[in-house]
């Protein structure tokens, strides 16, 4: 199938999907700008609030693959260009990312778009599972008094893939999620489990364990908004077709922002508006087994 003709079958609607959730971002964001000097409007109780749970917490970047355990509120897209073992060229457009927002002081829910997978071989193209995650942060204290946050993940997905590029069944997946700072250095580890619905003889167990480390270049000036980075994303398999085995990579790369492009509220209500920040690196495989290897990780978010 003609590549051409593949994007506009079947990437059309996830764009449409994206757009529409990248527009109710801007809206939001723009509404509260718009809101902003009205006593006591939604909007601004709403953003009074989102600024006041995230100046409880470090304010690092997340990071290109692990979940951050910081509660963000953003619309996310990523794409990501890899090789499988056979050769074959794969882009995943969208890479399961979406729409993020914080609805109570501790918590926050992720509501992601399917992804789309575009193959050089033309077969097997189309839509991946889609899923969700809530965050429950239990512990966290800002630069100024300790630098350091505790969060549980609690994610699922459903299985609406087509043409195999889904699972079979339901998959829930706990996960606790720690970090902590020194001065402009960053660490964070993120470890997790999945627990199939069904199926858990045929789909095993994947145990993954996430290590991050990430380095602001300065506190203030140009610098400030530059964070050099490199990830280790390991997965150990109990059970199923890959039992026993271990992929483990590393993911350099460079995260720049937050860029503000709209101020919203006024200087002592905290927010800072809707901001761009995007970024790129690429996993190398580091063990002998592995699904594919120096996969293109590109990633771009607004978050208000």
């Amino acid at each position: 199938m003609n590549l051409k003709v593949t994007l506009h079958r079947f990437a059309t609607p996830i764009l449409r999907a994206r757009t529409t959730l990248l527009l109710l971002a801007t809206v939001f964001a723009a509404s509260s700008a718009a809101h902003a000097q009205q006593a006591d409007s939604f909007f601004e109780r709403y953003q009074a609030r989102v600024t006041a749970t995230q100046n409880e917490q470090p304010h690092w970047v997340t990071p290109l693959v692990t979940v951050t355990p910081r509660l963000e509120q953003e619309f996310r897209t990523d794409f990501v260009h890899q090789y499988n073992n056979a050769g074959k060229e794969i882009w995943n457009y969208g890479n399961g990312k979406g729409l993020e927002l914080i609805p109570e002081r501790h918590t926050e829910i992720i509501i992601n778009i399917p992804p789309f997978f575009d193959r050089s071989n033309g077969e097997s193209d189309g839509f991946g599972d889609i899923s969700f995650l809530a965050k429950g942060r239990i512990f966290s204290r800002n630069e100024e008094h300790g630098n350091a946050i505790i969060t549980a993940f609690l994610a699922g997905s459903i299985p609406t893939g087509k043409n195999a590029n889904g699972s079979c069944c339901a998959v829930i997946t706990p996960t606790l999620a720690v970090g902590k700072g020194f001065g402009q250095l960053a660490l964070t580890s993120t470890a997790g489990g999945s627990l199939p619905a069904t199926n858990s003889k045929g789909l095993g167990h994947t145990i993954t364990w996430n290590n991050t480390i990430q380095y602001r270049l300065a506190k203030t000036g140009p610098a400030r908004l530059f964070w050099p980075e490199v990830e280790f994303n390991s997965s150990f398999y109990k059970g199923g077709s890959n039992d026993g085995k271990i992929a483990t990579f590393a993911t350099p790369g460079m995260i720049i922002g937050r860029l503000p492009l709209v101020k919203a509220g006024p200087p002592a209500s905290g927010h800072r508006g809707l901001g761009l920040t995007f970024g790129a690196g690429d996993q190398i495989a580091l063990t002998h087994f592995h699904t594919y290897n120096h996969a293109l990780v590109l990633t771009a978010r607004l978050p208000f």
